[in-house]
């Protein structure tokens, strides 16, 4: 749902500061980064590594990523979700298994019923913000394809490896949790594969931070958060982070502009409209990737207050808010690992004023 076939890296950019000048590494570790990427997924994929040697583990782990953008996207014929698409209400269709464990894991995500469905496809293709042909669709186009959104329609045969759309026009689409899931098998990659000290970024809206930065055993990486209203290089602050994953998502990565109103990618599966509230962006961290991808449309669908009250009730998940007033939230476990950047113009604001 929030994933494109375009580059938008002017939109979707989070940048990475690796200042190497302060102290010379303590491990075994290249004192220059050994960078890698692909175009994949719609976008960059990109392996940035300190670790000496491993260049085939690297390539192998940007392999994975290009195996599942093949196999499940929907905007080309022939993968495999297309044909599952493409069987709805007629059969059931196998699939590999590394697509079927994808599809359960995105059902289970959907069965908690907090804004990300899997079976969303009919209106994102309805739409298509983020493509040439993207437009505002009737209210009567929006009505006739509400029916075809919900995940209870998709039905798993787990003997026999098969995904079944129960009714003739539901559309899976995974773009809401893709990148943070192949991350996830990415990053398990790397480790067992000897590395351990390196970023994954997948289009720089889903990154994972494998151990420490390179300047020290106990240094996190320090990382950028895009700045939603600037361009590439802005940033709200800076954030801290070891063995985690941070994905970020906001109204500014892909959107339709239509009679000066604006729609954001980011779909409401009850009413076929993007979400609307006070939420720019907002980024998630967590223990894996595909946490802070469904999450982060979550956080959509509930605004800021009830977000951030989500997310406190969240075990090993924090999140870092702005909203339309230019103001920004930080869970309690974050306080000490994000600093807003002075000259930003943001401001930290009073939960006690959010309405």
């Amino acid at each position: 749902m929030k994933k494109s076939n375009q580059i938008l890296v002017a939109c979707l950019s989070l940048l990475i500061l690796l200042s190497l000048s302060a102290c010379q590494p303590k491990r075994d570790l290249r004192t220059k980064a050994y960078v890698k990427e692909t175009f994949t997924m719609g976008t960059y994929v990109k392996i940035t590594s300190y670790d000496k040697g491993h260049e085939k583990v690297i390539q192998n782990a940007l392999a994975i990523a290009k195996d599942y953008d093949k196999k499940t996207t929907v905007n080309q014929s022939g993968s495999e979700l297309d044909m599952i698409n493409k069987a709805a209400g007629i059969k059931p269709v196998k699939v590999s298994k590394t697509v079927y464990a994808l599809l359960k894991s995105a059902y289970r995500y959907s069965d908690k019923q907090t804004g990300f469905d899997m079976a969303i496809g009919a209106l994102t293709s309805l739409w298509h913000i983020g493509f040439d042909d993207a437009r505002k669709p009737s209210q009567a186009e929006i009505d006739r394809n509400l029916p075809l959104v919900s995940y209870k329609l998709v039905k798993f045969n787990d003997e026999k490896q098969t995904v079944y759309l129960t009714k003739k026009g539901v559309k899976l689409d995974l773009g809401a949790i893709t990148k943070g899931y192949v991350a996830d098998r990415m990053v398990a990659y790397l480790k067992k594969n000897g590395i351990t000290t390196a970023i994954v970024d997948l289009g720089s809206s889903s990154l994972y931070l494998i151990g420490h930065s390179p300047r020290g055993d106990k240094t996190p990486w320090t990382i950028g958060i895009k700045d939603p209203n600037k361009e590439v290089s802005a940033q709200v602050g800076l954030l801290d982070g070891e063995n985690e994953s941070v994905a970020t998502s906001g109204i500014y990565e892909r959107y339709l502009t239509v009679d000066g109103k604006v729609y954001p990618h980011i779909l409401n599966p009850k009413t076929g409209y993007p979400f609307d509230n006070d939420i720019q962006s907002v980024t998630i961290v967590s223990k894996k990737g595909v946490d802070g991808d469904a999450l982060s449309t979550t956080i959509f669908a509930l605004g800021t207050k009830k977000g951030y009250e989500f997310v406190e009730k969240t075990p090993n998940v924090d999140a870092i808010f702005v909203d339309k007033n230019n103001k920004v939230y930080i869970t309690k476990n974050l306080t000490d690992k994000f600093e807003i950047d002075k000259d930003s113009g943001y401001t930290l604001g009073k939960l006690s004023h959010l309405k």
